[in-house]
């Protein structure tokens, strides 16, 4: 996995190019207990202050997902258009009153059932029901139609976003907060001032392993995280577009192939399936 090879480059041509150039690592290592433990303890202490319970419980399964991936691949986005395919050529043969039994019950669903990766993945689940419930409902407006489902995007969007944004600002923070572990070591040093230059050097060595620790897991470690934990985010959120466009070309009376066709336009090129994959597998489909 990537994130494991760029942590063995950092940690390898950081600390080997420390001791390359004639760098000791034993007052680091000496040092290195005791400022990670104010310099961790006081930014994950803040964190803690900084966010509520369900943002440092998603910023925990956040790490999870830097190690893992994206969500969806693209046999997720495959399934995906199968599904919506189906879904819309009951609606177009046999009317919304046929669609009652899966979109009502989608757990139970002979269609939804056939793709549990999509079944599984709570939000996109509800996002297919509640907009067959919309049409249901005679709310068949393409723009309006389109501005809601945008709407619930947004806002799932939003509160996904919410772990990155937070660990994002305790990176912020590790630089200041190796500071205070450096000037607590300055504090110590100066109160032994009286000790031979050897102590005092090795002393103030340690200290300023403090500052060096706030910047480095600040820039080489959490941002990282961050950054590539809003990459994997953007990229889970590209699936629930395809459902939105699919669904608004539905709203807009165009046959489901078509449909299908412009949700495949949109799906991001290194997991879009080829035209005539999702054709030949349309065919392949029970009647109806």
């Amino acid at each position: 996995m990537m994130i494991f090879l760029g942590l063995a480059m950092v940690f390898g041509l950081v600390f080997g190019g420390f001791m390359l150039s004639g760098g000791k690592m034993d007052i680091v290592l000496y040092a290195l207990p005791f400022e990670g433990l104010m310099i961790g303890g006081g930014s994950i202490g803040a964190f803690i202050i900084a966010n509520s319970t369900n943002v440092v419980r998603s910023s925990l399964r956040g790490l999870v997902k830097v190690v893992k991936g994206p969500k969806f691949n693209a046999s997720h986005y495959e399934e995906l258009l199968k599904l919506m395919y189906e879904l819309a050529r009951l609606y177009k043969t046999k009317g919304i009153i046929a669609l009652d039994e899966h979109v009502e019950n989608p757990k139970e669903s002979s269609i939804f059932l056939r793709y549990p990766a999509i079944l599984n993945d709570h939000f996109a689940t509800e996002l297919i029901t509640d907009s067959f419930r919309m049409l249901s409902m005679q709310f068949d407006d393409k723009y309006q139609t389109e501005d809601v489902i945008n709407r619930k995007i947004k806002k799932h969007h939003r509160e996904a976003l919410a772990s990155a944004a937070a660990i994002q600002t305790m990176a912020d923070g590790l630089p200041a907060i190796g500071i205070v572990a450096a000037v607590l070591g300055v504090i110590k040093t100066m109160s032994s001032i009286d000790q031979p230059p050897e102590i005092l050097g090795t002393m103030i060595g340690g200290a300023l392993v403090g500052t060096f620790l706030g910047v480095f897991l600040a820039y080489c470690m959490v941002q990282p995280i961050s950054g590539r934990l809003k990459q994997i985010e953007d990229e889970d959120g590209a699936f629930y577009l395809i459902i939105r466009d699919i669904f608004v070309a539905l709203v807009a009376n165009h046959p489901p192939n078509i449909c299908v066709e412009i949700g495949r336009g949109n799906i991001p090129s290194n997991k879009q399936p080829d035209f005539y994959m999702v054709e030949a597998a349309q065919k392949e489909l029970p009647a109806i």
